[in-house]
């Protein structure tokens, strides 16, 4: 690995409050995403990643005030995502503090934005959202299919091609969620993350199903530049400094765990 794990916590928004569910449906309030953030900025936590998971039925991401709270008291990496359909909307959640912009739905219908928010705000800006899912659950060789509008719609695109055609057209970072894992904490969809990671050189973020140390030191290995996770923080089933002490003991380099 030629950089530090990163850990990511994932912070699924619907109107003001933190949601959780099982591969994005029957979501469950969880209370404000303001306290969860600052909790995990305390323990260490690398990056935060929010999504507006009702965004794309709207046609429009209102993260911006969630965005404005969060960064005047957390000092990391944000990246906002969630209907946004255009560098404009990449620009206001940019202005609202974050610092990257994660884009699914508009990329998949026109490839091209990926181009121009890379060229307005340079490519580490440009975070590829792949909501990914087996072709066929019983045949592994039939590969998997890019989703969209919260794993419910087909696009009809493979997500390998989807991923080496993004990266071409000016992607920094992929966001690969394996959507038969996603909140079900029963273990990253480890083939997934291996055969994405094989095909591109950007960092890829896996997420969907993180259940322990065991499973990011598995995505690290297998390529993956970061793990984002939700489950397994918000229902606290792990902490940040013990992700990061048990990855480390196992040879998986990590960032230092300075507690805010």
């Amino acid at each position: 690995m030629s950089a530090a794990l990163r850990l990511i916590a994932r912070l699924d928004v619907k109107d003001r409050y933190l949601v959780k569910g099982i591969q994005y449906e029957g979501l469950r309030k969880l209370g404000d995403p303001h306290d969860f953030a600052l909790d995990y900025y305390r323990q260490g936590i690398d990056e935060l990643l929010y999504l507006d998971t009702v965004a794309s039925l709207y046609g429009r991401n209102n993260l911006s005030g969630i965005l404005e709270r969060v960064t005047r008291d957390v000092f990391i990496p944000i990246t906002a995502g969630g209907g946004l359909r255009s560098v404009e909307d990449v620009g206001t959640v940019l202005k609202a503090g974050a610092d990257k912009a994660a884009i699914n739905t508009a990329a998949l219908l026109r490839p091209q934005l990926i181009s121009e928010v890379a060229r307005a705000f340079g490519s580490q800006c440009m975070v590829l959202s792949i909501q990914a899912k087996r072709r066929d659950p019983l045949n592994p060789a039939a590969g998997w299919e890019a989703y969209y509008d919260n794993g419910r719609e087909h696009s009809g695109r493979d997500v390998l091609e989807w991923a080496r055609e993004a990266q071409q057209l000016g992607a920094g970072e992929i966001l690969l969620t394996g959507v038969d894992r996603e909140g079900v904490r029963r273990g990253l969809d480890q083939e997934l993350i291996q055969a994405v990671c094989s095909e591109v050189t950007i960092p890829v973020i896996a997420a969907g199903g993180a259940s322990n140390s065991g499973d990011l030191m598995q995505a690290a290995r297998l390529g993956a530049g970061a793990v984002a996770m939700g489950s397994l923080l918000h229902y606290k089933q792990a902490t940040i400094p013990q992700l990061k002490k048990e990855l480390a003991e196992n040879g998986v380099e990590v960032r230092p765990c300075i507690q805010q």
